[in-house]
């Protein structure tokens, strides 16, 4: 898909007709994100404040899991901004988009919901890999304000973790 002009997704709670499509682009995409089978999608939709597919024009996108603050979560991740956030925060757990609608805006556009979401908390939190390093992930967060806070891993396997304040 190619367009000249951003393009607005519509963000719609996954369906069990989708999760054959968030599983197989997880799968895509594994080295960047946690595995994740049907079982563990249902989990994280169970602890998620947002677990949406990111639609464009009636097509698959992508999609986007977030947690909000006092969930069961069991990501060493989420629990480390708990421990420092409390009730403060939202995590961005993940954000996947498929190939073809890269380049259109729509992580931008699902990132304004997202942190609209969670500037009641405060915060939007995240991790982008570290070691080995994602540079268009961190230059992408680092243009929306978002800072590094901590590290979290081993060495060649790092992660760091981002927050960005924001204001209700």
């Amino acid at each position: 898909m190619s367009t000249s002009s951003p393009v607005t997704p519509l963000l719609r709670p996954i369906a069990e007709d989708d999760v054959p499509d968030v599983l197989a682009l997880n799968e895509a995409n594994v080295e960047l994100l946690a595995p994740m089978d049907a079982a563990r999608l249902a989990e994280l939709q169970a602890w998620a404040i947002r677990a949406d597919v990111i639609d464009v024009g009636g097509a698959f996108a992508g999609f986007v899991i977030t947690m909000g603050p006092g969930s069961d979560y069991d990501s060493p991740n989420y629990r480390w901004f708990a421990q420092r956030y409390g009730s403060g925060f939202h995590y961005l757990d993940r954000i996947v988009l498929d190939d073809a609608f890269r380049r259109l805006g729509l992580a931008t556009a699902v990132y304004e919901v997202v942190e609209a979401d969670a500037a009641a908390a405060g915060r939007l939190t995240l991790e982008v890999n570290a070691e080995p390093p994602n540079p268009a992930s961190l230059a992408f967060h680092a243009g929306r304000g978002y800072a590094e806070v901590g590290r979290l891993g081993a060495p060649g396997k790092t992660v760091a973790l981002m927050a960005k304040h924001l204001t209700p």
